[in-house]
């Protein structure tokens, strides 16, 4: 390992660290996700058994895998959520962007860190409790069948998630006020994401539209890594090959919030600093 790579993984643990101390204190915060989690799991429930009513598959899914999809889809959002979008539109909107164009670390890879050490709060108050709630008291099966490949997926869908909020928050530089775009870029993320519905259910042309787009490599695709299967347009890949199609549109994403952030530091005035 390369001296600048230790020195960065040690910049990162120290900022996650931090980041994790500072967000100890409002750990009460995650936990309301403890009784909202499960909420939101039995609505669902209800919802498709009344969707599946005698039925025993729809779209090629069985109720209890479907039932499945929705706690894992839960869980996956607990470790890959982030606010990278408004914390960046919060400091280029105040001018306190301009203390980290002149330190010697990429903004993209502080905030990074950061997402680390706030999940970490998310993975012991949220992920945690809400696995032991839906293992035991729902009685949903939650091994995914190949533990590896499942480990890989959220870990790609952790950096997708990062990297396209990231890249909307970059959009400050050039607008005033991005509420709105990022509030409708939420709504899209948790629809085409596979978060509120799978992704199976869409019509043919939108299932395949999802290929190019971000959202289905966040939740659907680490979802259906758990379940062992993928299927999304009419087309079928092995586990391995869905990871691997996720891993090109994470880097994919890496790339164009590298381009768009050279392009927005040339465009930064540092005005409110």
């Amino acid at each position: 390992m390369s001296f600048n790579m230790k020195k960065q993984l040690q910049v990162m643990k120290e900022v996650a660290y931090v980041t994790y101390k500072e967000w100890s204190a409002y750990r009460t915060h995650s936990m309301i996700s403890i009784f909202v989690g499960p909420v939101y799991f039995i609505v669902q429930y209800f919802i498709w058994n009344a969707v599946y009513g005698a039925k025993d598959m729809l779209q090629g899914i069985a109720l209890q895998e479907m039932i499945q999809y929705f706690g894992v889809s839960t869980l996956i959002g607990y470790l890959v959520m982030d606010f990278a979008d408004w914390n960046l539109s919060m400091l280029i909107r105040t001018g306190k962007f301009l203390t980290f164009a002149i330190r010697p670390i990429h903004h993209r890879f502080f905030a990074l860190a950061q997402k680390v050490g706030h999940r970490m709060i998310g993975f012991l108050f949220e992920f945690l409790p809400c696995l032991i709630i839906f293992q035991c008291l729902f009685h949903v099966n939650m091994r995914p069948k190949y533990l590896g490949w499942f480990l890989v997926s959220v870990l790609l869908a952790f950096l997708m998630h990062f990297y396209a909020y990231y890249t909307m928050g970059l959009l400050s530089f050039w607008l005033v006020k991005t509420d709105g775009i990022r509030e409708v870029f939420g709504l899209l993320s948790s629809v085409c994401s596979g978060s509120l519905i799978p992704l199976v259910f869409f019509p043919h042309w939108l299932q395949v539209i999802q290929f190019f787009l971000p959202f289905q490599y966040i939740i659907y695709v680490p979802s259906m890594v758990f379940t062992g299967k993928y299927v999304l347009g009419g087309i079928t890949f092995e586990v391995p090959q869905i990871v691997g199609i996720q891993a090109i549109a994470v880097f994919g994403a890496y790339l164009v919030s590298e381009v768009l952030y050279r392009l927005s530091m040339k465009h930064f005035t540092g005005v409110g600093a």
